[in-house]
């Protein structure tokens, strides 16, 4: 083990901050939809169960590779491979994978930044408007945004594990905790509201089908951050007396309470302006939900709050929102300035530097790809459609890579990395777990079925965004 290496300070920041890597924007609002669209309760049971015995386990295997090896995916893969340059690509698709996530989730972050600024100048009424969010994401004030945005992940991340990362988790999560739940005990209060809480938790098992069953698969997959690297190189900043199993189940229970929280605030909220809206017929994009429908409810709030208190919402819930989208940024960029400081014996701030530079361009890029550039927003084409940039990025590196990193993970640890060497790692700091049924279902799975079930969605995630077709016919 490096003895310059940084470490978390304690469990509780390590398990704040990976949390905070897995609670995002898809959890706060993308989550919500998917469960009423897919039926509700039934949705939610499905997820429950994919997170414990396929996600569960692909997240220990994460942390422990971290650990044992005190390095970000490349260096990690070449460390436990004995130097395979097959694997050493593997790696290189974990440190790729999440700064290109971080181009397309800036743009999101920047977005989001700019709709709290403009609800706190009072412009509830023009978000709202049909216009509003077209106008808006071709505004020259989002380049603004943008640097206050990278000055705010810069500040944290510059400062290092322990007294950046760590520091900001501790105090971000449980902001977006308490003003998650005070979000939810006011949308609580609303007329109709609990016609959400129903159809978000009462399961209804005839909508059920394969392309459900998927749905509730990838979601919970991407909810936990899984394949990005975030894991491994978070892993790397634990100790030996961290029990890896045991802090996995927090940082998995912490994202799954935090995704169903947000279901008790958008679904009811949603009721609340249309009681007889249809969830079939909300949008399947989390983008679509947050930055048009939602500034249309919270404008309807001023008939008994005045503008004033609708605005007040509005920004309460953007910030929190926010707040999510920050720890997740950072989360994500951590994973390739851990490979520059490690791997390429950069500092901490020159690493930053060239992430910024180089991020800063293709963000640049991605942000005028909704109309700005027509070169960027017309940039290619497949599966019978016109792409642009920022369609590119989010289909290749979120939807499609992390899959394939996922199944990576999976084989690497289990016929190369060897499973007993994963047992004698996760045995450090949990005396009961060898020949515990934990043992035994983490190695029987992440060789037998997981790799499969992760094999196909990547699979099946090529077909349909690149050429129109489900090869499981769903």
């Amino acid at each position: 083990m490096s003895a310059s290496r940084e470490q978390f300070s304690s469990k509780l920041g390590f398990i704040l901050a990976a949390a905070g890597s897995a609670v995002g924007i898809g959890n706060l609002v993308g989550f919500p939809v998917n469960a009423a669209k897919n039926g509700g309760g039934a949705f939610l049971i499905m997820y429950a169960i994919f997170v414990l015995l396929i996600c569960l386990p692909v997240m220990i295997a994460e942390m422990a590779v971290g650990r044992k090896t005190q390095k970000e995916p490349v260096g990690a893969y070449k460390a436990l491979s004995g130097g395979s340059r097959g694997w050493g690509i593997a790696g290189i698709f974990g440190v790729l994978t999440p700064f290109m996530i971080a181009v397309f989730y800036m743009v999101l972050t920047v977005w989001i930044f700019g709709y709290v600024a403009l609800t706190l100048a009072g412009k509830l009424d023009y978000l709202a408007s049909g216009n509003g969010f077209g106008e808006f994401i071709n505004s020259p004030y989002l380049f603004v945004a943008m640097f206050a945005v990278a000055a705010i992940v810069n500040f944290i991340l510059v400062a290092g594990v322990k007294e950046g990362i760590e520091k900001a988790a501790k105090v971000l999560m449980p902001t977006l905790f308490v003003m998650l739940l005070i979000m939810v005990i006011y949308v609580l209060t609303l007329e109709n509201a609990f016609a959400g809480v129903k159809f978000f938790i009462i399961p209804d098992f005839d909508k059920i089908t394969p392309s459900v069953i998927n749905g509730a698969l990838s979601q919970a997959f991407f909810s936990l951050s899984l394949g990005m690297g975030i894991l491994i190189t978070y892993g790397s900043y634990i100790n030996n007396k961290t029990d890896i199993v045991n802090s996995a189940k927090l940082v998995a229970l912490t994202d799954t309470a935090v995704a169903f929280t947000a279901g008790l605030m958008i679904l009811p909220a949603v009721f609340s302006f249309n009681p007889n809206v249809n969830p079939a017929e909300l949008s399947d994009s989390s983008v679509s939900l947050i930055f048009t429908f939602l500034p249309k409810i919270f404008l309807a709030l001023q008939v008994s709050l005045g503008y004033i208190g609708a605005s007040a919402v509005a920004a309460f819930f953007f910030l929190l929102v926010f707040f999510a989208a920050i720890t997740s940024l950072v989360s994500i960029i951590e994973v390739p300035v851990s490979y520059l400081v490690t791997e390429k014996k950069h500092s901490r701030r020159k690493a930053l530097s060239i992430l910024m530079i180089i991020g800063g361009v293709l963000t640049v890029f991605a942000m005028v790809s909704f109309g700005m550039v027509s070169f960027f927003t017309e940039f290619t084409t497949y599966a019978g459609g016109t792409r642009s940039f920022f369609d590119v990025v989010y289909d290749i590196f979120y939807d499609t890579i992390l899959p394939l990193n996922g199944f990576l993970l999976c084989v690497f640890v289990s016929y190369r990395w060897k499973k007993h060497n994963l047992s004698d790692e996760l045995a450090i700091g949990n005396d009961n777990y060898k020949g515990s049924w934990v043992e035994k279902y983490v190695n029987f799975s992440l060789g037998t079925f997981i790799p499969v079930i992760v094999l196909g969605i990547f699979l099946n995630t090529v077909t349909q965004k690149f050429f129109a077709f489900s090869i499981f016919g769903f």
